[in-house]
């Protein structure tokens, strides 16, 4: 096994740096132009969904499941125009790094053909496996589950061939197993404690 190892890092060591084409020749025609923000947001969605995103991401006020449908059918849409085949709640756990969790569009219909999917239910919430995150080495696997849950207040954006969607993750008892979490915690306290003062 170390070999292989060895044998990976003096490969990695012999690369090349690529590179870097830029896809046209003002930064302002591409800056934004892989990424859901509000102007993307009014071209794929409903303007119910619209309001509602617009809503939760300037107010905190929550997504219902009919309204998380129509986002991620628009979503969807906009990250396949892009090439998007997957999509991922990506995250920051406590390791000081990123962490993502993968799955496809693609959904088998049981006729010998596909489609591809993805619903408000998809888009809300996955549940990762927290074994492999700080702490949760201390507990079964199948104890030790971890949620992401949406952000809305953070934009979705496609890297590469993959629908990238910012989300918190938080243990089933509610507590941050992330750095974001506890920063949307305390902004949303000093936003209710400001609103109190006036």
């Amino acid at each position: 096994m170390p070999t292989v190892r060895f044998l990976a890092l003096e490969e990695t060591m012999g690369r090349k740096p690529k590179n870097f084409e830029a896809p046209g020749t003002r930064v302002s025609e591409y800056f934004g132009s892989r990424v859901f923000n509000r102007k993307a947001m009014r071209e794929y969605m409903t303007s119910e969904a619209f309001k509602a995103v617009v809503d939760a991401m300037d107010n905190g006020t929550k997504i219902n499941r009919n309204i998380a449908d129509q986002v991620a059918s628009g979503m969807k849409a906009w990250a396949l125009n892009l090439g998007a085949t997957h999509y991922t709640h990506w995250f920051q756990p406590l390791t000081g790094t990123t962490a993502e969790k993968h799955d496809s569009f693609f959904e088998p219909t049981g006729n010998g053909e596909a489609i591809e999917k993805f619903s408000g239910g998809m888009l809300v919430q996955q549940e990762p496996d927290a074994s492999s995150f700080p702490n949760g080495g201390i507990r079964n696997t199948f104890e030790a589950r971890g949620y992401t849950a949406w952000d809305p207040t953070s934009p979705a954006f496609v890297f590469g061939s993959t629908l990238c969607i910012p989300t918190v993750f938080v243990s089933y008892t509610g507590e941050a197993l992330d750095y974001k979490t506890p920063l949307l915690r305390a902004l949303q306290s000093v936003d209710y404690s400001s609103d109190s003062c006036m």
